[in-house]
């Protein structure tokens, strides 16, 4: 081969390296981000989960991709948006917001990892097989919110000893419903309160439900853990304000001021 033709040959191949280097570098990893709420109300859960990532060394944008699904507490929607995310192929599903994100994650695939957070007993949910060997492809944490339903209620008899009745506002439509209407009124009568269960899982029951307190003259309201609540917070605390009941919730956002 002449000096002129290597050279040319040459120059040609190393133009294309850079060409050929990108087009064999991985693909960015895609997480999928699976919340029953709105991305307004858990916000600031968004955003401690990329904090948490960019401690780790993952920067949204820069070497990861996140793809969020949120489903408006409109738990029917879940299965699908699951399905999404299976379809594009993510690495992993975050599945956040409580138990029903973890139960269409795990009903929508067998093989993408799922990393949970959930608010009652995994194993009661039927999510894992156990707590120290979970088996199949979910992994997660509890935050006992659902376990402690009968202690919150202790700690509310406390604080209006008087009151002859107390509300439980339940989201018939959550997946803990059927533990919640074992557990609480087993509490109840261990300790012989009398309980109205008051169910609400859209915006006009929920209006209803303290209006059913006010006309009863109930003054003290346990509300269930479930993440349809935690989305309608504000909604929440403005209605026992307004009909001067006193409520006891399941996680510390309910004490944020009411938007105005």
């Amino acid at each position: 081969m002449k000096r002129r033709e290597f050279i040319t040959l040459l120059g040609g191949a190393a133009a294309a390296w850079p060409l050929a280097a990108r087009a064999q570098q991985p693909a960015m990893p895609v997480i999928g981000f699976l919340n029953t709420g709105s991305s307004s109300s858990f916000a600031h859960l968004a955003n401690a989960f990329r904090q948490g990532l960019k401690e780790a060394g993952y920067i949204e944008g820069q070497n990861v991709a996140i793809e969020y699904r949120w489903a408006e507490s409109r738990y029917d929607q879940l299965p699908a948006l699951a399905a999404e995310l299976v379809n594009r192929q993510v690495a992993v599903i975050i599945a956040t917001g409580g138990e029903p994100s973890a139960v269409a994650a795990k009903a929508a695939t067998t093989k993408i990892p799922i990393v949970f957070t959930a608010g009652d007993d995994p194993v009661r949910q039927g999510l894992v097989a156990s707590l120290n060997q979970p088996g199949g492809n979910l992994t997660g944490m509890f935050f006992l919110t659902g376990a402690i339903e009968s202690k919150r209620f202790g700690l509310l008899r406390e604080l209006v000893p008087n009151t002859a009745i107390i509300g439980v506002l339940l989201n018939p439509n959550s997946p803990a419903a059927k533990l919640q209407l074992q557990d609480i009124p087993d509490a109840a009568r261990s300790i012989g309160q009398e309980i109205v269960i008051l169910k609400a899982s859209n915006e006009r029951e929920v209006d209803a439900a303290f209006a059913a307190l006010a006309q009863r003259q109930i003054g003290a309201l346990l509300v269930a853990s479930d993440p349809f609540f935690t989305n309608r917070r504000d909604q929440i605390l403005a209605l026992a304000s307004r009909y001067s009941v006193t409520a006891i919730y399941y996680l510390r956002e309910f004490e944020r001021p009411v938007a105005s």
